[in-house]
Formats: structure tokens, sequence, C-alpha cells
């Protein structure tokens, strides 16, 4: 890679095949944390069965695993600059892999709550680091390309986690669904190790240990709070408003704290950047709608008309086929055209897809639900790509890393956010229907189905198919309060903050 003070535009538009073997690296980390995010949901019954836990117990894999990403996130800014983003990368590669094994030879619920927390330490550093890798080997001109490569696993992890989870335990055991992880990560570690630049750490950063304090606590507390939220059904339980307001109480006193200071955890001082300042609120905005209501589609699908693990994870595809048409060509325009038009644009064919589950009921035909689903994931992919370009393509090299740690904490906790809400419009709903409850009550195995009239259960399931119509019609409205911060982004390329005679690639 090199750097010439005029590029021609042409070649500055391309990734050489350097930048597209880091890329490689990255994807494949990325895939590996973000798969594992949702690769467990279809397990949770398995856990159940084999741990003769509750499913409150066993749902903590998953919550536990979002806790220790939320927890982890802030560190990673600083320690990329501190000790080098190869070694913490590789440090991090290390640690999910060593944490999937140990899920692997768990026995009990507890141990394998325990390995998963292990595991999100070392997922929750591989999607900010591979971000600030990925943003610094392409430099500011190509932002958008590398954020569409970053994209890719980000979008798809979810759909393609309830496939490969429901194959893997349909045709070996729950065990491969973490095991499969070694060999990846083994691949991945070697070609981490081969292709990633040297490491030019900054040694002279103090590190922010009052911040740390601070913030790190306040997303766990704050998030363990919102994620008791389904299981409570209700906000106003001790459960729910202690953590999460103690939580935020630790996250308002990091803000007091990291204020106009130097070296500070988060670089608040980044919000001065009207770019990132807006691209975060659609962000957060965007992954708050439509990230929450990603767990609506295979509910529906499972629990309304009856499909299996493995079938409704390949019902999914077509969103992730609409996404992958779509990424790459995002990614080339906002390079060239800016991320304004494209993110409005993307919206409103994300709304033109949910429109159709607003209305949907238990005998919708696949094809127009599939047909849907294709719509959103063009959709999405148009969406996520430029907002994170208008996030990180106006950061100076040395800002990039917090930067990148800073648009994964929203993300994160959007995303959590936008789950309990969805499940507690979702779950309300429900029990505001006799029949629908009733049918829940059956298919949890606490009503027994010998006991339930056919017309009860009938209307229960037509109740249920309702329900999914009402919560996605929320999800629908919050995702038209994404286009107020989204009209504002820019409607032209990003201008790199870098000064003239920087070299595009610095580290």
């Amino acid at each position: 890679m090199t750097s010439t003070t005029t590029p021609p535009p042409v070649a500055s538009d391309k990734l050489d095949s350097g930048v597209l073997r880091v890329a490689g690296v990255v994807v494949l980390g990325a895939i590996m944390a973000i798969l594992d995010a949702t690769v467990v949901s279809v397990a949770l019954p398995t856990f159940q069965h084999e741990f003769h836990a509750t499913y409150a117990t066993v749902a903590w894999t998953m919550t536990g695993y979002t806790l220790a990403l939320a927890t982890v996130i802030p560190l990673t800014g600083w320690a990329a600059d501190r000790f080098g983003t190869k070694r913490l990368y590789l440090t991090a590669l290390a640690l999910f892999v060593v944490g999937s094994v140990l899920c692997s030879l768990a026995d009990s619920a507890g141990q394998l709550i325990l390995f998963r927390v292990l595991q999100g330490i070392g997922g929750g550093m591989l999607a900010p680091l591979g971000m600030t890798i990925l943003t610094k080997a392409a430099g500011p001109t190509r932002v958008g390309r590398v954020m569409a490569v970053m994209g890719i696993p980000m979008l798809l992890g979810p759909i393609s986690g309830p496939i490969l989870g429901g194959w893997l335990i349909q045709s070996a055991s729950w065990h491969w669904i973490f095991l499969i992880n070694l060999p990846i990560g083994a691949i991945a570690f070697t070609a981490a190790l081969r292709v990633l630049a040297p490491d030019q750490p900054r040694p002279s950063e103090s590190f922010d240990f009052v911040g740390m304090l601070l913030l790190s606590p306040g997303l766990a507390l704050f998030l363990y709070g919102v994620s008791s939220i389904p299981e409570e059904q209700k906000v106003g339980t001790p459960k729910v408003l202690i953590p999460a307001l103690i939580g935020l109480a630790l996250v308002g006193g990091f803000i007091g704290h990291a204020r106009g200071r130097q070296h500070a955890l988060i670089d608040l001082g980044l919000f001065r950047k009207r770019n990132l300042t807006i691209a975060v609120v659609t962000m957060t905005f965007f992954t708050l709608a439509f990230m929450g209501s990603m767990l609506l589609f295979p509910s529906y699908f499972l629990q309304v008309r009856g499909e299996g693990t493995l079938d409704t994870g390949l019902l999914l595809a077509p969103q992730g086929l609409g996404a992958m048409l779509t990424m790459p060509i995002a990614g080339r325009l906002t390079d060239r055209i800016g991320p304004g038009k494209l993110v409005l644009t993307g919206i409103a064919v994300i709304l033109a897809g949910m429109t159709v589950f607003t209305q949907i009921d238990v005998s919708t035909s696949y094809g127009l639900l599939l047909s849907a689903l294709f719509v959103l994931g063009l959709g999405m992919g148009m969406t996520m790509t430029p907002i994170m370009s208008a996030a990180m393509g106006s950061l100076q090299q040395r800002e990039v890393a917090r930067g990148s740690t800073t648009m994964n904490i929203v993300q994160q906790a959007a995303g959590s956010v936008g789950t309990a809400v969805m499940s507690v419009v979702l779950t309300n709903r429900v029990l505001g229907d006799p029949a629908a409850a009733t049918y829940m009550g059956v298919m949890q195995g606490r009503v027994p189905a010998d006991q339930v009239p056919p017309d009860v259960l009938a209307a229960g399931v037509s109740g249920l198919a309702g329900s999914f119509g009402f919560t996605f019609t929320v999800a629908t409205l919050l995702i038209v309060c994404c286009l107020v911060p989204a009209f504002l982004l820019p409607r032209k390329p990003v201008a790199s903050a870098e000064p003239a005679s920087a070299p595009a690639l610095t580290h």
C-alpha cells in the first residue's frame, strides 16, 4: 500500500490484494463471534433437556455472552492503541477458541454459562478490532468498501446462526456448535499471524482505570436489567429496575468523568464531529428497531407455522441473499456519492418489506413472506454499510480504534434494548389474548394439549399470529423514526479528517 498526494480516482477506489487478504482474516474472526451470538438460540431447548434446567437458567448462556461483550468492548480501543491491534486480535481469537472448547466440555448449565462469558470476552474484542484493522489498511478514501466487508458477518450472522445450529444439533450433537470454532479459529489465527502488519503500539497513553470502573460495569448492569425484562414480563420489577438504574448512573458518571479528559476510555470529543454524531443516532434507532425485530422472524415460523429449527433457518435465507446483493454496491456508492441518499433509500426499502409482516396471519403465503424477507435484506445491505462509513470516514487514523469501539458499544446496547422491547411487546400482546396465551402454554409444555379444545387451539394460533403482526407494526414505526437522523447524513463523499500530508496507511 502506498500513498500519493493526488491519487487517481479509479485507483484509489479499488481494494488491492493486500487489503482483501486483511479483510479475509477479519471476516473469519467476526463470523465466529457473531455466529456464536445467534447459533445458541436454537440450542436452548436442548440445553434444558441435557442439563435438567429451566428456560430462565439456560437463557443465561446467551445473556452471559452478551454481557461479556458489553463489558470488554470499552477496553478495546485503549488496548489496541497500547498493545497494538495484531497482538490484541490474536489474543482475542485465542480466548474465543479456548472458551468454545471449554463450552463443548461443560457438564452443567453453570459451567456452560461461565465458559460462555470467557468466550464473550474474546468475541467482544473481535468486531471493533476488525473494524479498526480494516479501516487503517484501506485508508479514508475506501472506507465504504471496507465497511461493506465488515457488514457481511454482522448482517448474515443472525440469519446463518440458526441454520448452522439447527443442522449441527440434528446431524451431530450440541457440542459441535462450539467445537466447530476450533478449526475455524485455528485457520483465522494462522492467517492473522501471517497477514496482519507488525504492531507499532503507542505506550505513552495512560489507562483510564476510573473510566473502566464506571463504564464497563455500567453497561453490564444496564444490559442485565434490560435482558431480564422478557423473563419478568414487565419493566417495573426490582430485578429489572435496580441493575438498569445503577447501570445508567454509572454510565452517566463516566460521561461526567470523561468530558474534556485526555485519553478517556471512550473519547467523547469524537462527538464534536457532526457526521459521527448523526451516524451514532441513526445507528441507535436502526439497531433498536431492526435488530430487535430479527428475533421475531424465526419465532413466527417456529410457533405460528410449526416449522422445525433447520427449516426455519432456511426460510430466513432470502434475507441474507438480498443483503449480499446490495451490500457491495452500497459500499462502492458510499465512497462516490456519500451515505445520505443510500441510507434513506435503504430505510424506504426496509419499510416496504416490513409492511408485509404487519399484516401476517396463520395462512400468509410463503411466497409473499420470502419475497418480503428478500426485500428486507436488500434494504439492510443499503443501510448499515453507509451508516458505518459516515461515522468512520471522517476520523483520523489515531481516532479509528476509539471510533470503532464507540460504534460497537452503540450496536450492542441498542440491539439488546431492541430485543427486550420486542419481546415485551409480543409477550404482553399474547397475555392480553386468552386463546393465544393458552396456545403458548401448550407450546411451552405448561398446558396439556389434550385438555384444550381444537377450536381454542385454532383461535390461539390466530391470536398469536396477530400478536406478531402488532409487534412488527411497532418495529416498523421505530424504523420510520430512523428517517429523521438519516435525512441529516451527508449527501456527498465523507471528507477524511486526516491531514493531507499524512499517508493513507499508518500503523
